[in-house]
């Protein structure tokens, strides 16, 4: 296994020799390296090969695909500093805070955890008129799209479980992103055997000819709720298997009896982490009037003491948008709550001479429920903040959304909670925290924000093929 000292030498090992797209830092607009490009000619060898060596994949007992997971977990944490520097040059988040260095410590801690479940057959039935069980057999090639904004640690999520069950993968990452994923493909490589783990850095044509490849019986895809749409009708024809982990619009409501001081830090990080370029991030924040003001002043603290800026700037903890296309959506959104009267509590003016995709982390109070920053998916650094009258009044406009991938509910009363959170719509709910996922809880959507679940025991079944044995 080689240990790369840093991200320069890691680069060095997966850019092409010749070809391939320049990639630029988003924070300063500097040449990061150049990406790998697959050609559409390449697929089918490329899900060949997959297919070839699933076979034997499969075949190894367990505990010895348990044991490659732990090992390329290992391989991560051996080069967990230079996969951290290229993440933040490449994506722009910082190297600290719940940023690049977080999301790689992640992506081992997710190996070693999904190589600890255990998957059981399950008795279904055994008396005096027979005997079944349902197990759980590998599905074949599984085609994993990931995202931008956390490129390699939703790429483990998908990775993981896939190979922990006896499935080879074939993995499509985001243009803007593709060497974050393509130094974390090389560096688990150095342990896996040939070919259960394929890299296809490809254009949209190459994602879509993948989703639609005969060859590929299950796709996993975190991404925007239209792709999604599309992907799910490309795998029609030949009813591939789907998880499908899209947009999001999280709505968060606090409490009349919620303390402002006490929450104001998990408010904000379950808002703004990774500067608010999260699915399952805190997007709408419904606050009761009598603590309102309150709240408003303690989130103007955090935000205040939470610098923005270089990723590599050991003092920053938020960083740029990761592309123009977004900045731009952000840009546009909280322009047009100013012009609609919302009052700008924080941020809110956009730089466009300095370098990089900055948009300051902006506040927006007095705002309606009706207005586009609200009813939008922003994905970026600004957080409205809506006041409601009566608790039943939150519940119906958190409600009112085509989205339902998380929500929360902030309160100094857990049975008060509980009973807000059993009304929400929504694949998760949590109560005083959001977007806080853990390796053994089921995660997935409602709604619009897609089916099927990641995660835990459940995650190991989704990337499984049911099959009922009786006697």
């Amino acid at each position: 296994m080689t240990t790369y000292a840093n991200a320069a030498e890691l680069l060095s090992a997966i850019q092409p020799a010749e070809g391939g797209r320049d990639v630029f830092d988003p924070a300063t607009g500097e040449l990061v390296g150049r990406a790998p490009v697959a050609e559409l000619s390449e697929l089918d060898d490329i899900v060949a090969r997959a297919t070839a060596a699933q076979v034997s994949w499969a075949a190894l007992p367990e505990d010895e695909r348990k044991a490659y997971l732990d090992k390329a977990a290992d391989a991560i944490d051996a080069n967990a500093e230079a996969l951290a520097e290229l993440l933040s040059r490449e994506q722009g988040k910082p190297l600290n805070g719940p940023n690049a260095r977080f999301e790689v410590g992640a992506c081992a801690n997710w190996l070693r955890a999904t190589a600890s479940f255990d998957l059981k057959p399950e008795v279904l039935l055994d008396d005096e008129t027979g005997y079944s069980e349902l197990r759980y057999v590998p599905l074949g090639v599984v085609a994993a799209i990931n995202p931008w904004n956390w490129p390699m640690m939703i790429a483990i999520w998908q990775f993981a479980p896939s190979l922990r069950m006896g499935n080879t993968v074939v993995t499509k990452p985001a243009s803007s992103t593709t060497l974050s994923v393509a130094a974390l493909v090389h560096v688990m490589n150095e342990v896996l055997p040939a070919d259960v783990l394929i890299l296809l850095p490809g254009n949209s044509k190459v994602g879509s000819a993948l989703t639609k490849h005969e060859g590929i019986a299950k796709i996993m895809f975190t991404g925007s709720t239209p792709v999604g749409r599309t992907i799910a009708a490309d795998a029609a024809s030949t009813v591939k298997r789907l998880t499908l982990e899209l947009g999001g619009n999280d709505a968060g409501i606090v409490l009349p009896d919620a303390d402002p001081q006490a929450i104001a830090g998990d408010l904000f990080w379950g808002a703004f982490i990774n500067t608010g370029q999260t699915c399952a991030a805190l997007k709408r924040l419904y606050v009761h009037e009598d603590i309102y003001d309150a709240v408003c002043e303690a989130l103007i603290e955090v935000a205040k003491n939470s610098p923005m800026g270089n990723g590599l700037d050991e003092n920053n903890v938020l960083g740029p948008l990761q592309n123009k296309g977004q900045y731009e959506t952000v840009k546009e959104l909280v322009d047009k709550a100013k012009a609609s009267g919302a009052r700008v509590l924080l941020g809110g003016e956009a730089n466009d001479d300095q370098p990089g995709y900055f948009f300051p982390t902006t506040l927006v109070a007095d705002i309606s429920n009706e207005n586009e920053l609200v009813q939008q998916e922003q994905f970026g650094p600004a957080l409205p903040i809506i006041k409601y009258s009566t608790v039943e009044q939150a519940i119906e406009w958190a409600n009112d959304s085509e989205y339902g991938l998380g929500s929360s509910v902030w309160s100094s009363n857990r049975e008060k909670a509980l009973e807000v959170a059993a009304k929400l719509q929504a694949g998760s709910t949590w109560i005083n925290k959001h977007g806080a996922i853990d390796p053994r809880v089921p995660f997935g959507g409602a709604k619009q924000s897609g089916y099927g679940l990641e995660f835990g025991i459940e995650g190991l079944k989704h990337v499984s093929q049911p099959k009922v044995v009786s006697i």
